[in-house]
């Protein structure tokens, strides 16, 4: 179980709110405390950036990206390999966050909308810096919410107070987590890192937006769970709501039906986790009964040796 204490609520109304301020910089001594020294280096370390200037070629490694297979040097050799680049100094980092009101669920005295503003800080602070921008389109199903992309600590606050405090959507409405990898899309932005932020818990209808999205970004998936989305506890009958349809169901919670539920949660994570991986980005899984930057820690950790094993 993760200490509750080091993740502040981000239930405050509104951008003025000085609770809301006083959360979030509670939130950024944090991570800064927590990330430095343990992550040392550029943002390359916490996804490779998709580059300015070619580097030497290497030997092809399962996983590399074969949009940056080096043509010539393989039929000379008769070998594949690719091309490493030379992170871009200036990284522009864009998130999309599904703000939908399932977002707001919460049942260990923090809601998956905490986790979800708390990992976007995280990654601001792996991102900031040297002139670093970053921006966001929020959406929540009757809405789209458009940050522009710009360096700074003040406007990197600014975007943080946004993702926590974007209303949910009207009672009935769905989220649309389309909507914001299309506005991505269009109009085209310069290449850079793209974060896709959510619970990703229904239809997956942007499979064909992600793949495109990956294709011109390096990408980032940020999965965020609450315990309730994975199982559910043995309480017998009992009512449930569904948070964005408003949907009311009273069912009987018998062993069967526990294991049918989280048979069908592990199926869908499986493909949300397959739905990523063809677009060709990583997931960050973080659930809010778990130290969340503890996981984010041991995630950059991986991909580092990933990459590094790569490049040798």
């Amino acid at each position: 179980m993760a200490d509750n204490r080091d993740l502040p609520s981000f239930a405050a109304g509104n951008l003025n709110d000085p609770e809301l301020t006083a959360a979030l910089k509670s939130l950024e001594l944090t991570v800064r405390r927590k990330l430095d020294g343990v992550l040392q280096g550029e943002h390359l370390g916490l996804i490779p950036g998709p580059g300015s200037e070619p580097g030497e070629a290497r030997e092809y490694q399962p996983g590399d990206d074969i949009r940056r297979m080096e043509w010539s040097v393989t039929a000379r050799t008769g070998t594949p390999h690719v091309r490493q680049m030379v992170a871009d100094r200036e990284l522009e980092t864009w998130f999309v966050v599904d703000a939908s009101a399932s977002l707001d669920f919460g049942t260990v005295g923090r809601s998956k909308r905490d986790v979800a503003v708390a990992a976007a800080a995280a990654i601001v602070h792996l991102t900031a810096g040297g002139g670093n921008r970053h921006g966001a389109i929020i959406v929540t199903g009757d809405d789209v919410v458009r940050i522009p992309a710009r360096a700074g600590r003040a406007h990197d606050q600014a975007l943080l107070k946004a993702i926590a405090t974007t209303k949910r959507s009207a009672p009935g409405v769905r989220g649309d987590l389309n909507a914001g990898l299309e506005a991505l899309r269009r109009p085209q932005r310069r290449r850079g890192l793209a974060v896709v932020i959510g619970d990703f818990l229904g239809e997956i209808d942007w499979a064909r937006s992600l793949r495109a999205i990956g294709a011109h970004h390096e990408l980032l998936g940020v999965e965020v769970l609450d315990p309730r989305d994975i199982e559910l506890p043995l309480v017998g009958p009992v009512t449930l709501r569904d948070a964005e349809s408003g949907e009311i169901v009273d069912i009987d919670v018998t062993a069967q039906v526990r294991a049918d539920y989280a048979k069908a949660a592990a199926a869908h994570r499986t493909e949300v986790l397959r739905t990523f991986r063809t677009a060709g980005g990583p997931v960050l899984s973080l659930r809010s009964d778990r130290d969340w930057i503890a996981d984010t820690v041991r995630f950059i950790g991986t991909r580092r040796r990933s990459m590094a094993a790569g490049a040798r």
